[in-house]
């Protein structure tokens, strides 16, 4: 099994690292495959809803200049996501809110993996923004993994972030239940348990 842990800030290293880390540690602790994928810290433009997409068949965005199609190869082979961010005035960053944007629109490898989200901030906004990137699980047929108390670190720098106690503990308690829950549905699998079956999706328009 295989965690893809998404760093949605500018800074590689920086403070939502950091926590991503403290995630991947517990995971790997459960035997649990990690992969801290950098969104990059260049542009990247936002979806303009082509649906060039959906008539290539190919799962891609049209747009190849970036990092997305390079996360959706990835999304595919992992069990589990956790996407992080820092928060900017009171979002997650604009680079992946961009980035989950396109990849959510492109990509049609969601369903049924277990999502979880992470911010990190230096004092306020952090639920607002923790509260966009849950939005992204909960169109797409994915469990959301919770934690202890919501996923967010508090910190300035990666040192301060070390110091949130408390934030770091919801970090480790978000792997564990992250490996948990993979295992469950794992286990499920073995034991003959069925995915959800779906029906065919209905769209409504409220404009007549």
């Amino acid at each position: 099994m295989k965690v893809l842990l998404i760093n949605g800030s500018p800074k590689a290293k920086g403070c939502t690292y950091t926590a991503l880390s403290e995630v991947a540690k517990e995971l790997e602790k459960e035997n649990i495959e990690t992969e801290i994928f950098h969104v990059g810290s260049q542009p990247i433009r936002g979806c303009m809803a082509c649906g060039g997409c959906g008539r290539n068949g190919d799962g891609k965005c049209v747009f190849n200049d970036d990092t997305v199609n390079i996360a959706i190869e990835k999304i595919k082979e992992a069990d589990g996501l956790i996407f992080g961010s820092p928060v900017h005035y009171a979002a997650p960053s604009g680079l992946i809110t961009s980035f989950l944007d396109r990849v959510f629109y492109a990509g049609n490898c969601f369903e049924n993996k277990p999502g979880a989200a992470i911010v990190s901030c230096r004092r306020g906004g952090s639920t607002a923004a923790f509260d966009q990137l849950n939005k992204y699980f909960t169109i797409s047929n994915m469990p959301v993994v919770s934690s202890q108390y919501w996923n967010m670190v508090h910190g300035n720098t990666p040192e301060e972030v070390v110091q949130d106690l408390e934030g770091m503990q919801t970090m480790r308690t978000l792997g564990r239940n992250m490996a948990w829950l993979l295992k469950c549905i794992q286990a499920g699998k073995e034991n003959g348990v069925k995915l959800p079956e779906r029906e065919p999706r209905q769209g409504t328009n409220f404009i007549r």
